[in-house]
């Protein structure tokens, strides 16, 4: 069956930087674009960031554009998320997901806090 599995959040402080991993298996993970999303403290999901399948095409949410990058390592069929100059405002759990196929793990929570 399908399964993703976030690991590397944790709590830094504020202008820190953290590196998100999520495991894929159970399905053809180079075939598929893949997503980072995160939902903050009483607030709903946000999407944060997209990566096509062959890694060509990128996408990210206005309020990450400069400090998040996402990649990706097919022959480990593993998707990543570099988080710098982390804010508060980036406190939340975040998800990978592949939305459209209603793939999505379990969350890593990211707390940014002096």
């Amino acid at each position: 069956q399908v399964q993703l599995v976030e690991s590397g959040g944790g709590l830094v402080q504020p202008g820190g930087s953290l590196r998100l991993s999520c495991a894929a298996s159970g399905f053809t993970f180079n075939r598929n674009a893949m997503s980072w999303v995160r939902q903050a403290p009483g607030k709903g999901l946000e999407w944060v960031s997209k990566l096509s399948g062959d890694s060509t095409t990128t996408y990210y949410t206005d309020s990450v554009k400069g400090r998040f990058t996402i990649s990706r390592d097919n022959a480990k069929n593993t998707l990543y998320l570099q988080m710098n100059v982390l804010k508060s405002e980036d406190t939340a759990v975040y998800y990978c997901a592949n939305p459209t196929s209603g793939y999505w793990g379990q969350g890593t929570q990211v707390t940014v806090s002096s």
